[in-house]
């Protein structure tokens, strides 16, 4: 089974759960941005979460498929079509063979996932699928997709795939899709503001610098990619200039370098860094961030460890519960 790229979108790769184990070495984790969405898709079809699935950002591709195959969609709504007709996200859906399933630019949000029945099925380097670009490895041939390429995908049988199968209405010509599905999470787009915890470095800053993080209003620049969202707004400078070492980082780390103008690490972010971290948005806000498109206005408000940590809880509940109802083909 494979799946043909026929238009490639601006950028479409390759993610799963990351390239862990290896940072001391100096290789990123790399990943899916928004890792509830790429989970979602995943358990859709019956898949394992840690398979990769195709993260589509900002317009998306057109692909068709060689032979019948299960998929899901989840995360911006980048308006899919099967041969022209709508399609529905947040469900499973038969896509027909010789189908061309096409996306649009992103309606709401930044990011789509598009998981298939048994996988991407390339081969994993140092444990991940995941497409790290600016090294050149993993996904398929450690690039963004080409149109042109042709993507294999893993085996599909098995009693879960069967049972996910009689799940589905009747098909209309393209595709047909499971009666029950997933209700579109709203609170991925909510312009809340981002919630963060204290960083290793924030009593480096003066309290009118503190303030101004969270109390002002930062625009996603141009230059923000798979790495880090660098924001524009006032200048939060350190009460006195500093020289760190550099150290670990991690997803959602709020950098401020010598300009004052904080950078959030994504993804793709460097094993270290030695500029002061004045904050670390929480693993719970996270994908609401990765679904923020460059020239979108965010907020930080600071929470303690405790509700940050209750929070990502009420999420694995959450996504217990999914996992639950696709294994007995119940309504989410």
């Amino acid at each position: 089974m494979s799946v043909e790229v026929l238009r490639p979108g601006m950028l479409s790769t390759l993610q799963d759960l990351g390239r862990h184990g290896y940072q001391h070495y100096g290789v990123v984790v790399d990943g899916a941005m928004d890792e509830v969405s790429h989970r979602v898709a995943n358990l859709l079809v019956g898949n394992d979460e840690a398979e990769a699935t195709l993260e589509l950002t900002l317009l998306g591709p057109e692909l068709r498929f060689a032979r019948d195959t299960l998929i899901a969609l989840a995360g911006a709504d980048m308006a899919p079509h099967a041969d022209g007709r709508p399609v529905p996200m947040y469900r499973p859906l038969w896509i027909a063979a010789a189908t061309r399933l096409a996306f649009g630019a992103a309606r709401r949000g930044c990011r789509t996932y598009v998981s298939v029945g048994g996988g991407y099925a390339v081969a994993p380097v140092l444990g991940s699928r995941s497409t790290f670009l600016s090294g050149a490895i993993g996904g398929f041939q450690g690039r963004a997709l080409r149109a042109g390429d042709v993507l294999p995908i893993g085996d599909a049988g098995g009693e879960r795939f069967g049972a996910l199968r009689k799940a589905l209405a009747p098909g209309k010509p393209g595709f047909s899709a499971a009666r029950w599905f997933m209700a579109s999470p709203e609170d991925l787009h909510l312009p809340t503001p981002m919630r963060v915890t204290q960083g290793r470095h924030w009593k480096l800053f003066s309290a009118e610098g503190r303030k101004r993080f969270l109390g002002s209003e930062f625009r996603i620049g141009a230059q923000s990619n798979r790495m880090g969202y660098r924001l524009e707004g006032p200048a939060i400078i350190p009460a006195r200039a500093v020289d760190l070492v550099s150290e670990a980082i991690s997803f959602g780390t709020v950098q401020v370098p010598p300009d004052g103008k904080p950078i959030v690490l994504m993804a793709d972010r460097q094993t270290t860094g030695g500029y002061p971290k004045i904050a670390d948005v929480i693993g719970a806000d996270l994908p609401r961030l990765a679904q923020r498109c460059p020239g979108e206005v965010v907020r930080f408000a600071r929470i303690d460890l405790d509700q940050a940590q209750a929070l990502l809880l009420a999420r694995e509940t959450a996504l217990g519960r999914l996992r639950e109802a696709v294994r007995t083909g119940g309504a989410a």
